[in-house]
């Protein structure tokens, strides 16, 4: 396959793979690619980049998703759960996405056409949610397996779309989109010695991710792997630091990509 090049004011997919905190990486990411003066004609968001991608399609641009990011916590967005299908409910994600995005905002509501990938739960398919409410979508693709409960839509349970696609490209590529420059951000990731079962859980579940985004990411017109080795995937300290890698690191592969005019 030739290597494909981009110009200033040219459209392009964005695929927005999951990392839990890492994904702050999208957010410098999402700036480089402005800089670039490229124009984001659609965003497909697997997990935290359903997330961030569901910020960027509300029109939000990156100096108020790096805001958002910076004064954001685990504990805004994660409760206890009495449900015995998780330890803990992301159910806060709504109170969350409504004070930013607008209280039962809708995929009609958004600026840029938006994909979030999930999994069902009982038959493990993989779901692209367009349509509907953004904040279950949201939610739904978050939820990771073990931790947080499914997510109920139309009477289907649903948790994290990195089960079945956590580099989502798919989607874009279903929908006609070209070029797609995806963001894969676990493929450097190294693991610390798990201290609980939540760390075990979490851990399996990123070696799963990796392993199948190997495969997956080969369909991205540009691939962009930041090296996150240095950084955990829980720690929100480290967001202004790993939004500076995701922002250099693109910039980096768009540098190498841009025609010259």
């Amino acid at each position: 396959m030739a290597e494909v090049k981009l110009k200033k004011g040219q459209g392009i997919g964005l695929a927005l793979g999951g990392g839990a905190v890492l994904g702050a990486a999208h957010i410098g990411a999402i700036r480089a690619i402005k800089e670039f003066d490229l124009e984001v004609e659609a965003i497909s968001g697997t997990s935290i980049g359903a997330f961030i991608g569901a910020l960027f399609s509300c029109g939000n641009d990156f100096s108020q998703i790096e805001d958002i990011a910076l004064d954001l916590s685990w504990t805004d967005i994660s409760g206890f759960s009495l449900s015995k299908f998780g330890l803990f409910s992301n159910d806060k994600i709504r109170d969350f996405l409504a004070d930013v995005i607008g209280k039962e905002a809708t995929f009609d509501d958004i600026g840029i056409p938006l994909f979030i990938v999930a999994t069902n739960i009982t038959s493990g398919e993989k779901k692209v949610l367009k349509s509907g409410d953004l904040a279950d979508a949201v939610m739904a693709s978050t939820c990771l397996p073990g931790i947080y409960k499914p997510i109920e839509i139309d009477g289907e349970l649903y948790v994290d779309g990195g089960v079945v696609e956590n580099v989502p490209i798919s989607p874009l590529q279903e929908a006609g989109y070209s070029p797609i420059i995806a963001i894969d951000l676990n493929a450097t990731q190294s693991y610390d010695r798990p201290g609980s079962m939540v760390d075990v859980l979490v851990n399996s579940f990123h070696f799963m991710m990796k392993t199948a985004a190997k495969e997956q990411t080969q369909d991205a017109d540009i691939l962009i792997q930041p090296d996150l080795s240095a950084f955990n995937y829980v720690d929100s300290s480290q967001t202004e630091e790993l939004i500076k890698t995701g922002y250099e690191e693109t910039r980096k592969v768009l540098e190498e990509r841009m025609q010259s005019s």
